[in-house]
């Protein structure tokens, strides 16, 4: 059933728009599309947008992993360089500090009719992505390609069992949650 939905381009549209718009209503309804709660998050003042993404992670890990172990997705670690980490980190940074939103909350703000998200969000990085595609055919040999590592996921790089990463990580993220909770933040 997974084969013939991944060969399916129409239904893999579909569900992407279904998806993005379920991550859209996720967002705006943990809060983390309001620009006051982000600026708190940088402020280390508010840790909404910590604790939305540590429970996103722990229920997301989970699920991929069980998806997994029953054969029903497959991992794809990607090899990667540090110039394009280092590239991809200072666009992303200049945009969030320009405009105090991430690519998905700037999305779910416009969506909830967050002007500032609509035009400056929204149009920016349409702007950015067609200056990067301007862009990439000129750096992709040069600096992107500086400082390559190799496609090691954790459990590899740590040479342990995958379950035994999983479940430390799972610990250690609600361990991080409980005492955000405790200590009120």
């Amino acid at each position: 059933m997974l084969t013939e939905l991944h060969k399916n381009r129409s239904a893999q549209v579909v569900l992407g728009l279904l998806f993005g718009i379920c991550f859209g209503f996720l967002l705006q309804k943990g809060g983390v599309t309001n620009f006051s709660v982000i600026e708190g998050q940088l402020l280390l003042t508010d840790f909404t947008v910590l604790k939305l993404m540590l429970s996103a992670v722990i229920v997301g890990m989970a699920g991929f992993h069980l998806l997994k172990h029953f054969g029903l997705v497959q991992s794809h670690a990607a090899s990667g360089t540090i110039g394009s980490n280092v590239i991809g980190g200072l666009i992303f940074g200049i945009g969030f500090a320009l405009l105090g939103y991430c690519p998905g909350t700037v999305a779910g703000a416009a969506g909830t009719g967050a002007l500032d998200a609509l035009f400056g969000g929204m149009v920016g990085l349409l702007i950015g992505a067609g200056l990067f595609a301007e862009v990439y055919p000129k750096v992709r040999t040069g600096i992107l390609n500086k400082g390559p590592f190799p496609a090691v996921t954790v459990p590899e790089f740590l040479n342990l069992n995958l379950w035994v990463v999983v479940i430390l990580m799972e610990v250690f993220m609600i361990g991080i949650l409980v005492v955000l909770e405790n200590f009120g933040l």
